[in-house]
Parts: C-alpha cells; structure tokens; sequence
C-alpha cells in the first residue's frame, strides 16, 4: 500500500540537505519497525519519494513523502512509532493510506505557500504596501536568474498566485511545479527592485506552510500556470488519501 507521510522540519535541522534528511528517514523506518517495501535487484532499498525538496536554510510545516508499505496497523501507530525515534527539528504530523492509482508526491506537486519575513535589522526601507498593489499589477515581472552555466531571464509574474503584506511578513502562494518553480527569495528581491532598493544577503527567514496539488474545478479552465489561479484551484498534498486503514 501507498502511504503519504507529513512531516515538518525547524530549528538546526533546516541546515541538514535533503540527501541527509532522507538517509535520516530510511534509518528512522527501520528504528520504527514500519513494514517498508524494498526494490528488487543486487542492491534493494525504500520505496520513498519526497515531494518538491526543500532548500537548506528553511524551514516547513507541511513536507511530504511517500512509501510503499506491505502492512500497516494503523495511520497515529505509525505516527507515534516514527515521533519516538525522530530527532528534534523533524516532527510528524500525519500519515495517510493513499489510492492504489494515486501519484506520487514529488509528481504531483504544483503550488507551495509560504511566510516571509525579515531577520532583524535587515528589512528594507521600502514602503512595501505602498509599494505591493503596484507590483501585483504589472503584466510582467523580469528575474534575471544567475545559474552556473550562465543567466537567463524569467518572469515571475505567472507563477504569483496570491501574495500579501502584513506589515511584518509577508504571506505567498507560488508555483512549484517542475515547469515553474518560483523561489519566495526572487519575488521579494524583485520587489524591493521596483522601489529601487537591493535585498540584503541572507536578509529572509522563509517558512514553507504547505505544498499543493492542482484541484479539478468543474468548468473551470485556469491551468498550473494561468495567473487566474488562486488558493481555491489546490489542494493540500496532506489532504489526500485516508486517516486510518481496517485491518
């Protein structure tokens, strides 16, 4: 069976990479005696998938992975099971039985939320909600993205779905699809550009709250990437599949 396993990550931990957070969880399984599937071959391991990795550096109230389990007593047994051999800075949160035919998560992913704000002694002198309606309404916002095999030009202004400033920080809704992926970082830094001032280095502490998947609307014919998309066209990766399983 297909399990969807939530799990936020804090604190010190945010500055452990994703290929040590997934060595952490294959141990985390085994401690926890959780029923895991292996692949076949010289070499087995987990069937897991993560869902749109996170950056170092951040942290997140709403991460995802998915295993394949041959059994399960219960959806909280395995909670409690996993919580009891966890670390501080990973908790999880819930875990869900999936349908046969679902996707994974990583494939499923489509937008992400986010709270933004600025560490202390770095915020900018920007009026940012004077300056904000200005910027939501503009038909393009240029990126220039700096890569190592050079630059290119994005434009970030179709993968905003909502953004908002409470006068502390700020709350977003982005594409994070595999087509998209829009970074909170850009859209602030090219934010404060239009009230020409430069972001300073390091100057966001940046949470992710949750990721999505794309909802099907009836009738509705915004896609991923159709800058109509607001919360209501996602749904929460954690709200799909089941709390419990009848053994």
């Amino acid at each position: 069976m297909k399990v969807r396993v939530k799990f936020r990550k804090y604190g010190p931990v945010r500055f452990i990479g994703h290929l040590d957070v997934m060595r952490f969880f294959q141990k985390a399984i085994r401690r926890a005696g959780l029923d895991i599937a292996y692949t076949g071959g010289y070499s087995p391991h987990q069937i897991m998938t993560f869902a749109a990795p996170l950056g170092v550096g951040l942290e997140s109230n709403g991460e995802y992975m998915d295993i394949e389990l041959h059994s399960l007593g219960s959806c909280q047994e395995a909670v409690e099971r996993l919580n009891a051999v966890s670390v501080e800075g990973i908790e999880i949160v819930s875990v869900r039985v999936l349908p046969d035919k679902a996707a994974n998560a990583m494939a499923s992913v489509a937008a992400a939320s986010y709270t933004v704000r600025f560490r202390e002694g770095r915020a900018p002198e920007t009026d940012i909600a004077r300056l904000l309606p200005g910027f939501l309404a503009r038909e393009s916002i240029p990126y220039i993205k700096e890569t190592k095999k050079g630059s290119r030009e994005l434009d970030l202004k179709s993968g905003i779905y909502e953004m908002s400033w409470d006068g502390g920080a700020f709350s977003l809704l982005l594409d994070a699809s595999s087509a998209g992926n829009i970074k909170p970082g850009q859209v602030v830094e090219a934010l404060l550009e239009q009230g020409g001032e430069k972001l300073q280095e390091n100057a966001l502490l940046i949470t992710r709250e949750d990721v999505y998947t794309r909802r099907e609307l009836p009738g509705d014919g915004a896609g991923p990437g159709d800058r109509r998309c607001t919360r209501k066209d996602f749904i929460s990766l954690g709200e799909t599949g089941t709390l419990e399983i009848n053994l």
